[in-house]
């Protein structure tokens, strides 16, 4: 046999891609055990009848629960409903919070024209402004965006404005030092130096707005996830009921992974105790 066919049986035996290899070993095998084993106790609890289904059905069951909302009722339509509301809500939100907060952190006067309304506001509830705010614009989606995004705008005002303020005063000096402008500063010391808030406030901001649509569509709404939950509690549907939870779940989980990852691939300058 040539050393050439001997490097090409080589080449056929080696795995098709380093990367598959890669992303395998990047799973955390370590937080699967929990779910599998709650699905195992889940499992056992309906074969042995330690719960009664009305309370908690079977997997089985909800998967084909699961089959028939998606096959022969709308559920694919009120997915894309919630996640159309959190993403105009989010969008929103925490556009016009980024903006108000970098205009609060930049000026002591702007912060003082806004503060003590925001301060005030920022304790009403959104679930208490959603009766007001149907009688506005009725149960549509607009009254329910409207709700998520006063949600979602405070906790990233708060972090960017603090994050600005957080700005190491050293930094600022070495700003003065090197004759950069205002503007200058702001882009190249005091954004960058208040970022990792921001970015941490929008994560945030995106698991509170996904919670947050449950419930504005459960009060007020004929469609999306919080309707199909209330209506399935209303007629004991538990099978429908947890269908919706367990989608939740991994819609929730599935949006932080996605924001976690942009926050660390848009903060890699920034390195930090990773324990």
């Amino acid at each position: 046999m040539s050393t050439t066919s001997s490097y090409l049986d080589l080449a056929e035996i080696r795995p098709p891609s380093r990367r598959v290899a890669r992303f395998f070993s990047k799973i955390n095998a370590v937080g699967l055990l929990l779910p599998l084993i709650i699905v195992t106790l889940w499992q056992a609890a309906s074969t042995y009848q330690w719960v009664e289904a009305v309370f908690l059905p079977a997997p089985v069951k909800v998967a084909e629960a699961f089959w028939v909302m998606l096959t022969k009722q709308q559920l694919a339509n009120d997915f894309i409903s919630s996640v159309s509301i959190v993403g105009q809500a989010l969008v929103y939100g925490a556009t016009a919070a980024i903006v108000l907060g970098v205009a609060a952190g930049l000026s002591k006067r702007v912060e003082q024209f806004f503060g003590p309304t925001f301060d005030t506001l920022r304790h009403i509830p959104g679930i208490a402004w959603l009766p007001l705010i149907v009688l506005w614009l009725g149960i549509g989606a607009p009254a329910k965006v409207l709700v998520i995004a006063k949600a979602v705008f405070f906790p990233v005002f708060l972090n960017t404005l603090q994050g600005i303020r957080n700005v190491e005063k050293s930094h600022i000096e070495l700003a003065n030092v090197l004759t950069l402008n205002r503007w200058q500063m702001v882009r190249k010391v005091v954004l960058p130096s208040a970022f990792p808030s921001i970015m941490v406030s929008l994560r945030y901001a995106a698991g509170l707005a996904w919670a947050m649509v449950v419930i504005a569509e459960g009060l007020s709404g004929l469609e999306g996830l919080g309707f199909l939950i209330f209506r399935a509690q209303g007629l004991l549907l538990t099978d429908q009921l947890v269908v919706c939870m367990i989608i939740i779940g991994l819609v929730g989980f599935t949006i932080d992974r996605i924001m976690y990852l942009a926050q660390r691939r848009l903060l890699r300058w920034k390195q930090g105790f990773e324990g």
